[in-house]
Order: C-alpha cells, then structure tokens, then sequence
C-alpha cells in the first residue's frame, strides 16, 4: 500500500506541474457523460420510437417527446454554459457566469425551435439512404440499422451549435459518434441535402469541407487537408464537392482548392490533390497507379 501512497504523491505533483486537471474551481470543462446523454435524448426526438425500450403510442407520444425535449435542454443549458465560460477564459475575457447562462438558454432555446425543420433534412437523408443501397429493405431498417445515417444526424446536430460559435460541445458530440460508427465528419463540415455514406468506417471529412447535395460516399474515403500547419487552421484547407458527386471505397481527395465538379464518379483508392470538371470519371487503370480523368458524355452534350 506504501507504493500506492507514493504514486498517488507522484500524480499530485502532476497534476500541479503540468496540468490536464478539470474540477469546479479549474476550468469547468462540459461533462463528456452528460453531453451524450443530452444527444441521446435529442436523436430520441427526431426518431422517436427507434431508441428507447419504452413503447409510445398516439396516446403517449406528446408527453413523451416534451419530456425528452425538458430533459435535453436542461442538461445541454449546463453543458453549452460552461463551454461559453471556457470561451470567454481562453479569450482571455475573463469570467461571465450570469452572461454565459442566459446565452446558453438562448441557444439552446434556438436549437429545439430549428430542430423540426432540422428533422425533415434528416428524413430526406433516411430516404437517400433507403434510394441509394439495394441492400436496403425498408426505411425503419436505415434508421435502426445504418451507421452512416446515424453519423450524419449528429453531424446536423453538432453543426448547429459549431455554427453558432459554441466551442467543445459539438465536438464532443462528433467524437462521441466518431467512437461509435468509425465515420469522423468534423462538426464544421458544410453538408448539403440528401447525403448518404454506405458502410461508413474510415470516413473523414474535414473541418472546411463543402459538400453539396445528394453526394454519397463509400468506406474509406477521406476528404482531407493537404498542410496540417497550425497556422493555417482559419483557412479554408480540405475540399469542395460538388452536387451529385459519388466517392468510392479508399479515394483521398485533398486541398482546399480541390473541387470534384457536379456529377462526378470517383473510383476506388484515387488519390487527388487536383481538380476535376463535372461530369468526369476518375479511375485507377489495373496494373497503374496514376489516376485517369475522363469527361463523361453528359459534360459533352452540355456542350453541343
């Protein structure tokens, strides 16, 4: 036990000298814990039924989703309170506990009366799911069984708060879905309507990436920055896809001047640093390595 005592000695010196400690007179940091919860109620809301054990019916479903409604916002009230605090501390504004609560339920307030209108996007997502795989049998089965769809919600959801300038809650939630689908879209992303991701594990997509309307994108893809400098972290550095674009399994597509014009197919493993115009064909050739640009014959009957 004396070992014991010493090691415990040894972490408190730690934890003075370099650090990495968050308790209530320190930095206050958001509850990874609660934060999940907080999601987990809100992903209840927009599929209610799918989630819980408890039945719900046309009797209940009122008081069930305004309980799920109360609860989540009273946990995510606490949680973006002290994310605005962290805030204002690394702003170096000092302290702002009244300010900080107010505009965490004004905030908050804002996200459940965008949350209908974020739910029927999400349903449009459901449906492109169901559309775009063959191995798709019902729309129920997307939303209990799809771990794309499942990232792309807590994209909308994080994005929401990153938009309006919360720092940690949303990524938190994106690494919470990160851990659990394998699919890591950070919470700045621009995603447009109707975005599908089949299988889904390895999926990245950065900070600055734009994405247009029905895109699909398969496992493995990575729409990445060509620098990882930190002194370029407020420059747009990961790329633009356009609408109706499709990525397939292992393609890396870097640089944010990079963009895959509209309707463009992008086969497998392709590497790209480079722009292509839309309507193209990106391939790897058997046996090659340099990926072949293709314009397809839509883009030359535009032209007629």
């Amino acid at each position: 036990m004396d070992a014991i005592e010493r090691a415990v000695g040894k972490l408190l010196e730690s934890y003075s000298r370099d650090g990495g400690v968050n308790h209530a007179k320190g930095p206050d940091l958001p509850s990874r814990g609660a934060v999940v919860r907080a999601l987990s109620d809100v992903l209840t809301l927009v599929f209610p039924g799918f989630r819980e054990d408890e039945d719900i019916d046309d009797s209940n479903i009122g008081y069930v989703a305004g309980e799920l409604a109360h609860r989540a916002a009273k946990v995510l009230v606490v949680e973006c309170a002290r994310s605005l605090r962290y805030k204002h501390r690394t702003a170096g504004d000092g302290e702002c506990p009244a300010a900080c609560d107010m505009e965490a339920r004004d905030l908050v307030a804002d996200f459940f009366g965008a949350l209908p209108g974020m739910r029927a996007l999400i349903m449009e997502d459901v449906n492109a799911a169901f559309r775009g795989d063959p191995a798709a049998k019902t729309v129920e089965e997307v939303i209990l069984a799809y771990p794309g769809l499942e990232a792309v919600v807590v994209h909308r959801v994080a994005s929401f708060f990153w938009k309006a300038g919360l720092p940690l809650v949303p990524r938190m939630m994106s690494e919470h879905v990160h851990s659990k689908t394998g699919i890591d879209i950070h919470p700045g992303a621009t995603i447009g309507r109707r975005f599908f991701i089949d299988h889904g594990t390895g999926v990245v997509v950065g900070e600055t990436a734009i994405i247009g309307d029905d895109v699909k994108l398969y496992q493995g893809v990575t729409l990445g920055a060509l620098s990882v400098r930190k002194e370029e972290g407020q420059v747009k550095r990961h790329p633009t896809i356009e609408d109706g674009v499709t990525i397939y399994s292992g393609a890396t597509i870097l640089g944010g001047e990079t963009v895959i014009g509209r309707e463009s197919v992008i086969g497998g493993n392709v590497w790209l640093t480079s722009s292509v115009p839309a309507y193209s064909r990106v391939y790897l050739p058997e046996g090659e390595h340099l990926a072949r640009v293709e314009a397809r014959s839509m883009r030359r009957k535009e032209s007629i």
